[in-house]
C-alpha cells in the first residue's frame, strides 16, 4: 500500500480523536506517532486476497463463534504520540469486544492483524509494521505475500514461520479451531 507522509517537525502532531473528528473524504489514513499517513486505494489481487481471508474466517466463526473479523478498522494502538493502524484484516475475541461495539476506533490492538503485501512495499517496512503490531501487544501478525503466495505468522517472542501453498495455515492459538490451505487465500 502507497503512503505519503509530512514526517517535518514543523507539522504538529494529531491524536486519534482529532483523527476520527476529521471530514471524511475518498482516502484512508492512519496515524503513526501522531503523524497522519494517507494510504493509496489497493489493487485488484490485493483487495481479493483480503476477501477471500476475510470470508474464510467469517464462515468458521458463523460456526463456530469466537469473536468478530473486521475490515479496514482502525485500531488505537499507542498514546501520545497516538498510533491508530488499519490492517488489511482484523480478527478480536468476543470476550473483548465491548457493548455497545464501539464507533470509533478500537481502544487497543487486535487479536490477529493480517496484511498483504502491495507491490512497491519494501520488506524492509513491511518488518518495522510488523514489530510494531508485535509491540503494542498484538499476539499474531500475518504477512500475506501474492508474489511467492505465502503467509508469515509472527508471534511475540518466536521466530516467524512462513507457510506456502501446499500448507496449511494454523491460526488456532487466536481464532479457535481456524485453519485454511495457504492455496485458498489466493485467486
Amino acid at each position: 500500500m502507497h503512503r505519503s507522509v509530512d514526517m517535518s517537525s514543523a507539522t504538529p502532531l494529531v491524536t486519534a480523536e482529532e483523527l476520527e473528528r476529521r471530514p471524511r473524504d475518498d482516502s484512508r489514513y492512519e496515524l503513526i506517532e501522531g503523524r497522519v499517513v494517507r494510504m493509496s486505494p489497493v489493487g485488484f489481487e490485493h483487495g481479493q486476497i483480503v476477501t477471500r481471508l476475510l470470508v474464510l474466517i467469517q464462515q468458521h466463526l458463523q460456526r463456530q463463534p469466537a469473536g468478530v473479523v473486521l475490515t479496514g478498522v482502525g485500531f488505537k494502538l499507542a498514546s501520545q504520540p497516538d498510533t491508530v493502524r488499519a490492517p488489511d484484516v482484523a480478527f478480536v475475541r468476543g470476550e473483548r469486544v465491548p457493548s455497545p461495539a464501539p464507533k470509533g476506533f478500537f481502544e487497543g490492538p487486535p487479536d490477529l492483524a493480517v496484511e498483504v503485501r502491495s507491490p512497491e512495499e519494501r520488506r524492509s517496512d513491511l518488518q518495522r509494521k510488523v514489530n510494531a503490531y508485535l509491540s503494542a501487544g498484538v499476539p499474531l501478525v500475518v504477512i500475506v505475500d501474492p508474489d511467492d503466495r505465502s503467509a508469515t505468522c509472527s508471534r511475540q517472542l518466536a521466530r516467524p514461520v512462513t507457510f506456502r501453498s501446499g500448507d496449511r495455515l494454523d491460526l488456532g492459538d487466536v481464532i479457535p479451531g481456524f485453519t485454511c490451505q495457504v492455496s485458498e487465500i489466493f485467486p
